[in-house]
């Protein structure tokens, strides 16, 4: 820092004008040969704000798709055949004769006479003459003469070439690789367990029940004891269990891929150029006069007489006396021994074999893709700005030749002073990712700071 601006900074600080330091060092405060009037113009030093754009390096996070091969266990239901020995009751059906005493009808039918009168019908039948009139049409027919002018079509043929471009197929056998799935047999065989076992009866014994009995005792003589009876034998069934190991062969098909070689027809389109001879059909019309005959058919009516007889039927009642035969059934009870067979049942067991069938797992691996999301760093530039304050100092009026400074007279418009430390950013660090405090637009404006000096 030059020695006039720290003096002046003293100055400034102390609220020292120019006339007192002029009187206080005689002078020589002023530091050049300018009036004490002129150099009393202040310089301010201003900041200004410069903006800078930076990058910093930004790490993401990106997930990509993947897909894994896997396999899963799957279990398949097998049914295998097992034969039990059954027990059912089976009815049989037998008779036996039995005698009982019943009446049984006897029917008897005699006839009786009854006369009774009846009236029959005699039809008689006589003729009413009801003749008509009626109009018969006769049709005459006559023919005339009807000319008219026709056109007749005349047509001649002629034949013209025609030629067009076709495509024929031409066919070819090339051999072709195919891929196919047969299904293999695979037989395996496993181990297993059967229960063979069976029911016992086990006999066991326990003590019967107390009774009261006449005891000798040596010193009491005889007396009542209750004395336990004789044993008493119960069974019970105990099951036996016996495993028994079999070897049971089971057969699963496989997908196994075939290639091969098949012969394959292909068929590809030749072009090439065919002329044909198309018949053309022309058609002109000549004028003719023909002559017709036209039938003309007339009608006249002519009456006739038609004779017609008509039936008339009338019906008269005649009495009759009639005889018929009644029937006259009669009933008796007659006694009778009867001999009836009478069924009954008898019911014994009959042994069957029942089939059923017994499940069990088989286990099979059956692939499946699994997609996952796999975490992937990826680094990008994010640019922000920084700011920094750069000062200015500006001299406000004017001095006279041979005024302030240690080169002469500065003009009016102000000078600028040396520059100051620069104002250093935050570090990339210490800020948020994504954020600038800044460039934001709602970030607080910052305050230029001023410092005005007094000059000595």
């Amino acid at each position: 820092m030059r020695p006039h601006s720290l003096l002046a900074l003293v100055v400034a600080c102390l609220g020292l004008t120019g006339e007192a330091l002029a009187n206080g060092y005689c002078g020589g405060g002023c530091f050049s040969c300018c009036p004490a009037t002129a150099c009393q113009a202040p310089c301010v030093t201003r900041y200004r704000t410069e903006r800078t754009t930076c990058y910093r390096t930004v790490s993401e996070v990106v997930y990509e798709r993947q897909e894994q091969q896997c396999a899963r266990t799957v279990y398949d239901t097998v049914w295998d055949e097992q034969q039990n020995t059954c027990y059912r009751n089976v009815c049989v059906r037998m008779e036996r004769e039995v005698q009982t005493q019943v009446q049984r009808p006897v029917y008897e039918t005699a006839e009786r006479e009854e006369r009774y009168t009846v009236n029959r019908p005699v039809w008689e039948t006589s003729y009413r003459d009801c003749s008509y009139t009626v109009r018969r049409p006769v049709w005459e027919t006559s023919t005339r003469e009807c000319r008219r002018m026709v056109n007749r079509p005349v047509y001649e043929t002629s034949e013209r070439e025609v030629r067009r471009m076709v495509r024929r197929p031409v066919t070819e056998v090339v051999q072709q690789e195919r891929c196919r799935t047969v299904m293999r047999p695979v037989t395996t065989c496993r181990t297993v367990q059967q229960d063979c076992g069976r029911w016992t009866m086990q006999k066991t014994c326990r003590p019967g029940p107390s009774m009261p009995r006449m005891v000798c005792d040596p010193c009491c003589g005889w007396r009542v004891a209750m004395v336990p009876g004789p044993p008493v034998a119960t069974y019970r069934p105990v099951y036996e269990p016996n495993i028994v190991e079999k070897q049971v062969s089971s057969t699963t098909w496989q997908a196994e891929v075939v290639r091969e070689s098949v012969p394959v027809q292909v068929c590809r389109m030749v072009t090439e150029e065919q002329v044909t001879r198309v018949p053309v059909r022309t058609c002109r019309i000549v004028q003719e006069e023909v002559v017709d005959s036209v039938p003309v058919r007339t009608c006249r009516w002519v009456d006739e007489v038609v004779p017609r007889q008509v039936p008339v039927r009338t019906c008269r009642m005649v009495q009759e006396e009639c005889v018929r035969k009644i029937p006259v059934r009669t009933c008796r009870m007659v006694c009778e021994t009867v001999t009836r067979k009478v069924p009954y049942y008898e019911t014994h067991q009959e042994p069957y074999t029942v089939t059923r069938r017994v499940a069990r797992k088989v286990a099979r691996q059956v692939p499946y893709t699994v997609c996952r999301m796999v975490p992937r760093v990826v680094e990008r530039q994010i640019p922000y700005e920084t700011c920094r304050l750069v000062p200015e100092t500006i001299c406000q009026g004017g001095c006279e030749e041979g005024g302030c400074g240690p080169g002469g007279c500065q003009p009016a418009a102000g000078r600028v002073g040396p520059q100051s430390q620069e104002l250093q950013p935050e570090p990339a660090a210490t800020q948020p990712q994504g954020t600038n405090r800044l460039s934001s637009p709602e970030a607080e404006p910052v305050a230029e700071p001023a410092i005005r000096l007094k000059s000595a």
